[in-house]
């Protein structure tokens, strides 16, 4: 039986500190969207009233039996449009619930992500894609990963100046997109330096961080800045190598295909380009969830990058990765539970296991 585990306003006392038997039980309702019934709650602090809903992502949907099979689609490389086909919802609808799922997935992959123990390897590289036009609009997509397991930490998007041989009509509208939206600024440092900031938080409790890269100078002082000079080992590459397993890159490499197939929005020539980017960074966020925990790690192996990592003991159904709201960073339920545990409980019962 479902006991919720803190009150769900954020303003009650019961929220940060939740004491045994905040609550009282207020009956149920029958929503018409589910065959079972929905238990109501109110705190005794707040005296708001509340339900398991309250704490599923699905809350308010219509249709909730249909995410799971919208987050496949679109982790498959189908468009949104095409979604909207095969599940029979208008494009409208389907625009929300993917703006729903992939806020609350890539909400799970910061909540469940944890300092690495042991040694580890990280490697990164940018890839180059757009938003509503590839000839004006660029942008760059720096993606992180922890190679041995294949882990992606994270992958963010941000705009850069057009570059490239400049025809006339090329050259004039990018004149028009600038006299409309403003000058188009490179902000492809800040955006590096916010990754390589993600892989220091996991790396932060190792004694010695490994960074293979391309050889583009910009990596070389943020990769200093962000995991400091004395214990990164920083190893560079050159990027006209042959793309093979033997090329000391080949892993990033290969999760910068991955994501291009996966990802209808990343590939070269396609009409799913995001018309925002921020809608990109909402697909990568579905996109890391479902390549960390749910994917195998690769397909002749059981097990999940996650896994390999020491992160997750099995891997995730899209269900379980839709199911509870992650909004409330690690006090929010962790998706192998039943409702009691939050991720921060889970994560100290894991390493007082490792300990």
């Amino acid at each position: 039986m479902f006991e919720p585990p803190r009150c769900p306003n954020a303003a009650c006392a019961m929220h940060s500190a939740p004491e045994p038997r905040f609550f009282t039980r207020q009956g149920f309702y029958r929503p018409k969207c589910r065959a079972v019934p929905v238990p109501r709650f109110c705190c005794r602090h707040c005296r708001r009233g509340f339900s398991r809903q309250t704490f599923r992502v699905d809350y308010r949907d219509h249709k909730p039996h249909l995410n799971a099979r919208l987050f496949w689609l679109l982790a498959s490389g189908v468009g949104l449009r095409h979604s909207a086909r095969n599940l029979q919802l208008s494009r409208h609808c389907a625009e929300l619930k993917f703006r729903k799922i992939a806020r609350a997935a890539g909400q799970l992959h910061d909540n469940l992500l944890d300092p690495f123990r042991g040694g580890c390897e990280l490697e990164m590289d940018e890839l180059v894609t757009f938003e509503s036009s590839r000839l004006v609009r660029p942008l760059t997509l720096p993606i992180l990963i922890e190679a041995r397991s294949l882990f992606v930490i994270a992958a963010r998007s941000a705009p850069i100046r057009p570059s490239g041989k400049k025809s006339p009509k090329r050259a004039a509208a990018i004149a028009r997109d600038e006299k409309r939206c403003g000058r188009r600024f490179d902000e492809s440092k800040a955006c590096v330096s916010r990754v390589l900031a993600s892989g220091a938080r996991c790396c932060k409790e190792l004694a010695l961080v490994v960074l293979r890269t391309d050889q583009k100078e910009l990596y070389v002082p943020l990769a200093k800045q962000a995991f400091g000079e004395r214990r990164l080992v920083h190893l560079r590459s050159s990027s006209k190598l042959p793309r093979t397993p033997a090329n000391p890159i080949f892993r990033i490499n290969f999760t910068a295909a991955l994501a291009r197939d996966l990802n209808g929005r990343l590939r070269r020539r396609s009409w799913l380009a995001s018309k925002k980017r921020s809608f990109l960074d909402l697909q990568l966020g579905l996109f890391m969830t479902y390549r960390n925990y749910i994917r195998r790690r690769v397909n002749r192996r059981p097990g999940t990058a996650a896994m390999k990592l020491g992160l997750m003991e099995r891997a995730l159904t899209p269900d379980e990765a839709l199911g509870w709201r992650q909004d409330w960073g690690e006090r929010s339920i962790h998706p192998t539970s039943d409702g009691r545990r939050s991720i921060a409980e889970v994560k100290a019962l894991r390493r007082g296991a490792v300990a």
